[in-house]
């Protein structure tokens, strides 16, 4: 049986939902665009935003946190907790982040990136799924039980960062040095998505990665196809070639080592991925939009994306790309490659093999750089804790069918941390839509799964402070 505190949260939620909607678009008209420089400010005032509506809700002890030091320039964090509801309790730190995705190209957007707008039952905006309105779903439950009952059902800590979309190297350092503060018995993350509507879904893994930059130098300025062309190495067909020999065309990775001590997904998660509403036809369709699939097709798609490492190319700044035509031999040109990694592989050993292995390859006349620019591991939690039981039977009251467990291809780096460091499993509650474009035109997060998001994060720390699971 569901606790009062809980139903009577849920009560508050819904007859304040069309506000907490306009609280969001309020959040969503900032452009906390991370890696923009001239986003500064906005950055900053999403932080200051986020930080409002947490003293809003409630909670005490609410602060922005910088990360900025003498070597590096940061975003801050957002801090807060209330931690009333005695040492019996468990304590749940919840993880967001403020900040947002670049939203160019701006033309293929259908109504402006940062003016939220509702159609069709969804709200588009740069941020709204990713992670914003997953964010302020967090802070809607807490203020929801907060009001209603005047207390939480467990103790609660609130971590909010503004540097997920570059790495998140403020909050990592933070964890490491300060690991005392956010100490928890687990960890609360709503960064993920559902496996298809209607299907409440707990992601119990994610893929790491490394994210780097190859540069190939090769003239000591740039030069004239007509009359250097045939003698002047190119260092843009010096990386085409190399990337050729970082990844087949059958999507294997040739570079040595690289797959070594991998761990495959157990029998039973495969199972349980073969049971799953999958229609790999549909997907190519109305996710992909490509003509066909491409990658290791000995393996379904679902492993391809969830348990298999991948390279991918990203960008390759360089030379002319202005109107008309410039026949010049550019001096240096780079490509931005990340790799996706899975567990059994680490982001430096996995770095050290690619960097030898260009090192290798590399063209005569071409002189290779690798840089990296940021990485976070791979992780699998155990679903066999009292925590995830609690987010499944919170979810599947809210949606009215079985919670299922899925793996994401995406990383999120702070996931790894709180292992690690915290020692703490993390649940990833997520309910976003494939179809949601995060890090893309027209991103949008489905209005109903926002609601539900709010009415199953009270359920789940009243579970959490019951123990019912």
């Amino acid at each position: 049986m569901e606790t009062v505190m809980s139903e009577a949260a849920v009560g508050y939620a819904k007859a304040n939902g069309g506000r907490f909607v306009e609280e969001l678009k309020a959040l969503l008209r900032i452009p906390s665009v991370s890696t923009a420089p001239e986003h500064v400010a906005d950055v900053r005032k999403a932080a200051e935003f986020t930080a409002e509506g947490l003293r809003a809700a409630g909670m005490e002890n609410v602060r922005v946190i910088e990360t900025s030091t003498e070597k590096r320039k940061g975003h801050p964090l957002v801090y807060a907790d209330w931690l009333h509801a005695g040492a019996n309790k468990p304590t749940v730190l919840c993880y967001g982040h403020y900040d947002v995705q670049p939203a160019e190209p701006l033309d293929e957007w259908k109504s402006p990136p940062f003016e939220p707008e509702e159609r069709n039952g969804n709200i588009y905006a740069r941020g709204a799924v990713d992670d914003k309105g997953q964010m302020w779903m967090h802070v809607k439950a807490l203020e929801s039980l907060l009001k209603a009952e005047g207390k939480l059902p467990c103790n609660i800590k609130v971590i909010v960062e503004g540097e997920e979309e570059v790495g998140g190297e403020g909050i990592a350092a933070f964890v490491r040095e300060h690991g005392d503060v956010l100490k928890a018995d687990a960890a609360l993350v709503s960064d993920t998505e559902m496996f298809a509507p209607e299907l409440p879904t707990l992601c119990v893994g994610l893929r790491g990665m490394i994210y780097t930059e190859l540069e190939a130098k090769g003239a000591a300025t740039d030069l004239h196809s007509g009359m250097y062309g045939g003698a002047a190495p190119n260092p843009f067909v010096a990386l085409a070639q190399i990337i050729a020999q970082i990844k087949r065309s059958d999507g294997h990775i040739a570079i040595p080592g690289f797959y070594d001590g991998i761990e495959e997904p157990t029998k039973e998660e495969l199972k349980a991925w073969r049971s799953l509403p999958f229609d790999e036809e549909h997907y190519r369709k109305t996710e992909v939009g490509s003509t066909e699939l491409t990658g290791e097709m000995m393996f379904s798609v679902l492993e391809r994306t969830w348990s298999r490492p991948t390279m991918d190319v990203h960008g390759m700044p360089g030379g002319f790309i202005g109107m008309g035509a410039k026949t010049v031999i550019p001096a240096k040109a780079t490509a931005k490659i990340s790799f996706r990694l899975v567990p059994g592989m680490k982001p430096d050993d996995i770095f050290a093999k690619y960097k030898k292995f260009v090192e290798s390859i590399a063209p005569r006349g071409v002189q290779v750089s690798v840089r990296m620019i940021h990485s976070g591991e791979p992780i699998v939690v155990s679903t066999d804790n009292e925590y995830i039981r609690a987010a499944k039977k919170a979810m599947a009251e809210v949606f009215g069918k079985e919670t299922v467990f899925v793996r994401g291809g995406g990383s999120i780096p702070i996931v790894g941390d709180f292992v690690r460091e915290l020692g703490v499993p993390t649940v990833m509650m997520g309910f976003g839509l494939p179809d949601d474009n995060l890090h893309a035109p027209n991103e949008k997060f489905h209005l109903a799964n926002f609601h539900r998001g709010i009415e199953s994060i009270v359920r789940f720390f009243g579970l959490v402070g019951e123990g019912a699971t």
